[in-house]
Formats: C-alpha cells, structure tokens, sequence
C-alpha cells in the first residue's frame, strides 16, 4: 500500500519532486541544445525509396523542407505487419506531422517491407503519414537497423542476436542539393517519442512491465487488443 498522507504533506512532498523535475527538465534542454551541435556527415549515396508517387531519393523525401526525420520502422519484406512494438510509437503520427511541417520538417518511415505490405497494413492501421519501402537499397542497413544476420554494429555497439530489423530514429538536413546526416538513435533512445510511455510514467503503477517475460511483452497492435492469445 502506499504511504497515505494529509493534502497539506502531499503539497510538500510534490513541490520536493517538482524541484527535481524541473531540474531534470533544465539538465534534458542542456543535452538537446548539445545534439544540435553534433557535426554533419554529406550523404553521398544514391538511395532509391518506393513511395505511391514513384520513386524517390532521399532529397525528394524533404518535399519543400529543410530538415528530415526518418522512422526506421521494423517491418520486413517476409513479415505478415509491422512489428507491434513500431505500431505503437506509430499511432501518434498521424497527428504529429503537420506540426513538423510547420516548423519545417519532414517525417517519414522507412522500411524494407514492400511498398504493397506497407500500403495494406497501413490501410489495416488506418494511418496517413508518409511511409516509404526502402526495398533494394542499403538505406536501412548503411543507418544500422536492418541486418543480413548474426553481427553488426546496433546502437554504437556490437548487436546482440540475430534479429535482421531493429528500430532507430535518424536526421537529415539539405542546404540546396546536398543532404547531410546529423543524428540517429536508437533502443531506449527512442523512448521519448513514446507518449504512451509518457502518459504511464505519471501513473502509481508506472509501465509495470517488472514481470514480463521482456518490456513490452503486453503491447499489441492497436486492432488486437480483444485478442490477448
């Protein structure tokens, strides 16, 4: 049980973790003004998307904006859909990218999935955001989350396993017709972007995820959830 106060003993006790907080909040705004100092790496690949419009490459995938974020979605070209785990950061997209836009910033996913397995489980999903087979390039493998087998390098380190798909995020910029990389990352580096995450961390119970088989043992598809076999 926990321990059961008066309001007055709350009120000190919240503004004791309110000054962590914004402590923790001033430490994290630090750390982001950090990131965007990183140094620019030129793309000089000539990688080639599958999207409904026909084939891009990835200056096309800016559109007529400046910055890019790719979502390395974990969906490969034998798989039946996309991993559950991805759906679940993927369900907060659809209202998440007009926003970008407006601060001049593009947002797609990236899979090696076909671009008809894309197109069918997004339509079983009902999203809208731009997502893009990257079928026959090295796109995913070059930014470290699709694998030919055992061995690799996943998050700066050696991988563990031999899973051939593993999330990431990564960043692009374009100055005219060059596009540079300045940011990827990956395993608990995407956590943030996770608001279902988020929104737990405020409860008692947190993500109580402690006696799984792994974390996110009881994540499902958003249209599975009546199905828990």
């Amino acid at each position: 049980m926990p321990n059961i106060v008066t309001r007055q003993d709350w009120n000190a006790a919240r503004l004791d973790l309110l000054a962590e907080e914004k402590a923790f909040q001033k430490a994290r705004d630090a750390l982001s003004a950090r990131r965007r100092t990183l140094p620019w790496v030129a793309v000089t690949d000539d990688y080639e998307f599958q999207s409904t419009h026909g084939p891009l490459n990835l200056r096309d995938l800016f559109g007529d904006h400046s910055q890019l974020i790719v979502q390395h979605f974990m969906f490969g070209d034998d798989w039946d859909a996309g991993c559950a785990s991805c759906s679940l950061w993927a369900d907060t997209f659809n209202g998440t990218t007009a926003h970008l836009a407006a601060r001049d910033t593009a947002f797609v996913s990236v899979s090696t999935a076909s671009l008809d397995q894309i197109e069918a489980y997004k339509a079983r999903m009902g999203w809208d955001f731009d997502w893009v087979s990257c079928a026959g390039s090295r796109f995913n493998h070059d930014y470290g989350v699709t694998f030919d087998g055992a061995g690799g390098q996943y998050n700066y380190r050696p991988k563990q396993g031999d899973m051939k798909e593993l999330p990431g995020i990564s960043v692009f910029v374009c100055e005219g017709a060059s596009v540079y990389h300045t940011y990827s990352t990956y395993s608990r580096g995407l956590d943030n972007m996770n608001s279902t995450y988020q929104y737990l961390d405020l409860t008692p119970k947190g993500r109580d995820e402690a006696e799984l088989p792994w974390p996110m043992a009881w994540v499902r598809r958003h249209d599975s959830y009546g199905d828990m076999s």
